[in-house]
């Protein structure tokens, strides 16, 4: 079966994709594996090689590329590469979307083009101490003051959190009844950053915590109307949970490759390991529900780019997609015995890095919370 989405000018895109962070990214991504963040040089390197802001309108320094193949090529590259991705993910595909179709001209003009080029590296801080998922629990709030938000609240978990030259901050109004989107510059006063959070895996990509302290940030950085920032992110979450499951397929193929070649090669009892049954038995199972993940999430691309794919099919998709790759790598870890365990072995990196795919953009139980209600249960 043909489970191939892909054109020529999609493959022309990879190898530049590839040949770019072989050079760029590879020979330091452990030291910043060790430093808990990427080296900024390298985001100016990616834009000048125009990996950023691929949907971007290309007046402002973008590809101008409405095709999300393109989008997903760059995710799989970073997968395959070893390279950490979330924070690319998020400045690509989250931020710039928000930036790129729910600007002004002015805004567009003062920040598109630093997107574009990696002058600018950007954020999105919704996550709360006391909000994860449930978004209208946040307590960060903004109160209209003149030609100004006063605005007060913590956020933690943010992506980005460290590098970030513009972090999309989601607050709660005072005298409304909504969620207001506003963009924070980095020297803005009452702006600060909390210490570089530690995780299990993804560890190149910088997490922080960020406080707001009657922090006066602009009518003028304000995206959109005011109290209809929900709506601004209940719209943006299909593409989220679209790039968010692209990782986790890209990763569960990698690991099975990865997997099967260490099947045949290693031995014990004088035989490959993979030639004993419930060895190969464990393996043809993920080599078909990771097909069948293939087609699926290839079906939610393409029905992203014809403007069709709901809220629902993408939790489908992303809680499907995501649980899956947790439990290939655990059996793909497994099958690689002590030498999985070791953190040295990409197997072991790869198992670190996919648990954290079931909480983030919505956990598993939110998917299927919401899967639910669409059966009106």
């Amino acid at each position: 079966m043909d489970t191939n989405p892909y054109e020529a000018e999609h493959e022309y895109f990879r190898s530049t994709c590839r040949t770019f962070l072989a050079r760029e990214a590879v020979p330091h991504h452990d030291k910043w594996e060790q430093d808990g963040i990427i080296d900024r040089d390298l985001w100016h390197k990616a834009g000048g090689t125009g990996l950023l802001g691929l949907d971007a309108p290309v007046d402002h320094g973008g590809g101008g590329q409405p095709d999300f193949r393109f989008t997903a090529v760059f995710i799989e590259e970073l997968v395959r590469a070893g390279v950490t991705a979330p924070g690319f993910v998020a400045h690509n595909d989250l931020i710039s979307s928000y930036l790129a179709t729910r600007t002004t001209e002015d805004q567009r003009s003062r920040w598109l083009s630093g997107l574009c080029s990696g002058e600018l590296i950007a954020a999105i801080a919704l996550t709360e101490p006391d909000a994860g998922s449930d978004l209208g629990g946040i307590r960060t709030s903004a109160t209209r003051d003149g030609d100004t938000y006063v605005l007060n609240g913590q956020k933690t978990f943010i992506t980005n959190g460290e590098n970030a030259d513009l972090v999309i901050v989601a607050a709660k109004t005072v005298g409304g009844r909504g969620i207001t989107l506003l963009v924070v510059e980095r020297d803005t006063p009452g702006f600060t950053r909390g210490r570089r959070l530690e995780k299990v895996g993804w560890r190149a990509s910088d997490t922080s915590e960020l406080f707001f302290d009657d922090c006066r940030v602009p009518v003028a950085n304000r995206l959109g109307a005011e109290n209809a920032g929900m709506g601004y992110l209940m719209s943006g979450l299909p593409r989220e949970r679209l790039c968010i499951s692209t990782v986790a397929v890209a990763t569960a193929e990698k690991m099975l490759a990865d997997t099967v070649r260490h099947a045949r090669e290693r031995t014990a009892f004088g035989q490959p390991v993979g030639s004993f049954q419930h060895n190969k038995f464990v393996l043809a199972e993920l080599d078909t529900e990771i097909g069948v993940a293939r087609v699926f999430l290839n079906h939610c691309m393409a029905e992203l780019n014809a403007g069709r794919l709901t809220g629902t099919d993408a939790a489908k998709l992303k809680w499907w997609t995501t649980e899956l790759q947790t439990k290939a790598a655990d059996r793909c870890l497994q099958l690689h015995g002590g030498y999985g365990y070791l953190t040295e072995s990409s197997i072991a990196r790869e198992w670190a890095n996919s648990r954290v795919q079931t909480i983030y953009g919505g956990t598993t139980e939110i998917m299927k919370e919401l899967i639910g209600r669409s059966l009106g249960l």
